[in-house]
């Protein structure tokens, strides 16, 4: 026979209705638990609420940005942990779950390779972490909530533009150089050095002196991924000095007379920049180059005074890490960070906080650099 059933009503609880479904009805008292409410708590003064990622030790642009985070968020009253992933995507991966496992509730990350970095974004987000990702994108992955940046698209045309506003007439060799092919930035800075050069590579401005792949593509005005990757497969400094010097060695040992005497040289940052310039500057059919930067070193700022190196995109890091920090404070308490536009990663498009770049040159190096107290005349010899 059928027995009369007397059912009691379940509920299901998150943390959205924890208070109503269990404090509020007695089942529980507000005593027995920390940290109640719907949103999470902002942390309490002193407290690491922040970890940071950064990619290398190994380059100077790194430890500034290390000195500039600690300076500022321990200035707002946050702890931080900031942690160096050495080049190594394992090592990178260690370095967020560590963070995670003491309580961070925000991770600014500059990844390594910024796919691999999709699993540390994926286990920072199951923790219920915020992902920042810093400079560099993070790809293939949902779980990245804000990429804060230079305009790096601008970056590249900055580069191009000063390379094609010093060419005159036709034939002049332009040997081109990339980041690494693991890192987003690199194929963002030469889409937009690509955009600025192609036509003038099609017109017979600039003749490609180092790449195949560049030259089969010059008469493409857009390039996808795949295409992008051929040429930067031919032409990758992995951001590495040593990597830079060797293949410009390479380069120069392959090309003719022809392809040497004035050139035109795309470097993609300061560090690679120097190591190309040392490299040409031995080269005696080589007669004179212009060679482009990135990241406004300090060495290469005096490259620069001293006519070594021609300029450099300055991406003020002060304004980077403000920015940076910025987010992850609006983060920490319940609120959205202003986003000025986004990129697409793959998977999503990221909201994006993007900070302005600037060409330098010898002609305004002391109204940019110094001036603007980023240096101080007496680091450097020469200055105009």
């Amino acid at each position: 026979m059928d027995v009369p059933a007397v059912q009691a009503p379940v509920v299901t609880v998150t943390r959205d209705n924890v208070q109503a479904a269990l404090i509020d009805s007695g089942y529980y008292q507000a005593s027995d638990f920390t940290g109640l409410g719907s949103a999470a708590p902002a942390p309490a003064p002193g407290t690491l609420a922040v970890g940071i990622v950064l990619p290398t030790r190994d380059e100077p642009r790194w430890i500034q940005d290390e000195t500039r985070f600690k300076e500022a968020l321990e200035a707002a009253g946050y702890q931080v942990e900031i942690l160096f992933s050495q080049g190594d995507s394992s090592r990178e991966q260690a370095n967020v779950e560590s963070l995670i496992t003491k309580g961070i509730q925000v991770l600014i990350i500059t990844p390594h390779d910024g796919t691999a970095a999709a699993a540390s974004a994926n286990a920072a987000r199951a923790a219920g972490v915020n992902v920042i990702s810093y400079d560099r994108l993070i790809r293939e992955t949902e779980a990245v909530d804000y990429y804060v940046t230079f305009d790096s698209i601008a970056v590249g045309a900055q580069q191009a533009q000063f390379l094609v506003d010093n060419a005159t007439g036709s034939g002049n060799p332009l040997y081109l150089y990339a980041g690494a092919a693991t890192d987003n930035n690199a194929f963002i800075f030469f889409e937009g050095a690509w955009g600025v050069l192609q036509p003038k590579i099609a017109d017979g401005t600039f003749v490609v002196a180092n790449s195949s792949e560049a030259e089969a593509l010059s008469g493409s005005a857009t390039l996808t991924r795949e295409e992008q990757a051929r040429i930067i497969g031919q032409i990758t400094t992995n951001w590495d000095f040593n990597t830079a010097k060797t293949l410009a060695e390479a380069n120069l040992t392959a090309a003719p007379d022809s392809a040497k005497g004035d050139v035109f040289v795309l470097a993609p940052n300061d560090g690679t920049a120097r190591a190309i310039a040392d490299t040409f500057a031995t080269d005696p059919a080589v007669t004179s180059f212009l060679i482009t930067g990135q990241d406004a070193e300090q060495a290469s700022v005096q490259y620069i005074i001293d006519g070594k190196q021609s300029m450099t995109v300055f991406k003020d890091v002060r304004t980077l890490v403000q920015s940076a920090i910025d987010a992850a404070v609006a983060l920490l308490t319940d609120s959205s960070p202003e986003a000025s536009g986004s990129y697409n990663n793959g998977r999503i498009d990221v909201p994006a906080v993007q900070a302005p770049v600037v060409t330098v040159t010898r002609d305004n190096v002391q109204a940019e650099l110094i001036d603007s107290g980023y240096y101080q005349a007496s680091d450097f010899t020469g200055l105009p």
